[in-house]
């Protein structure tokens, strides 16, 4: 029996860490990458780690865009930051929320809505991922809160280039 080797992760949040948070973001025009985003993720992936991206996205919920509509424009970012060299392993979004209209998605409080943990456990369960290794970075203290009931670092993204900020983390 052989047993895959683990890989440390870095969970990054969507809306204002990899792209511009244009209030509910889904469409190409809307898709601004954050500066720094591309480098940060590829330098991230040289060190051996896995990019996933774990993400709210509660315009689902208020009928702002549909399911098909978000999953085309994460597959869109994680095509436009391919190019770039910048892998992305996997993409966990949550459509849920309390307060939507459409009653497939409305939830009082979904387990993988953060702050809740669950699109970081799904991950972990997923992927041969390293908890001990891994850590988070969100621009919301809801990301913040998921890292810590998941059982790792999160770190807050205060805006500006992502690749300084990771520089900045790992030291470098």
């Amino acid at each position: 029996m052989t047993t895959q080797a683990l890989v440390p992760a870095v969970f990054l949040d969507r809306d204002g860490v990899l792209n511009e948070d244009t209030h509910y973001p889904h469409l190409e025009e809307h898709l601004t990458l954050i500066p720094g985003a591309a480098e940060a993720v590829r330098r991230l992936n040289g060190l051996g780690y896995m990019a996933v991206i774990v993400t709210n996205q509660s315009g689902v919920a208020r009928r702002l865009f549909t399911l098909d509509q978000m999953n085309a424009f994460n597959d869109l970012l994680v095509r436009r930051l391919a190019v770039q060299g910048a892998r992305i392993g996997a993409v966990y979004a949550c459509p849920y929320h309390s307060d939507g209209s459409d009653p497939d998605w409305i939830h009082p409080d979904h387990p993988d809505r953060k702050p809740n943990p669950g699109m970081i456990l799904k991950a972990m369960q997923d992927h041969p991922i390293d908890p001990a290794r891994s850590f988070l970075i969100g621009d919301r203290d809801s990301d913040i809160e998921a890292a810590r009931r998941a059982g790792i670092p999160g770190f807050l993204f205060p805006g500006g280039n992502l690749s300084q900020f990771v520089d900045e983390l790992l030291g470098t």
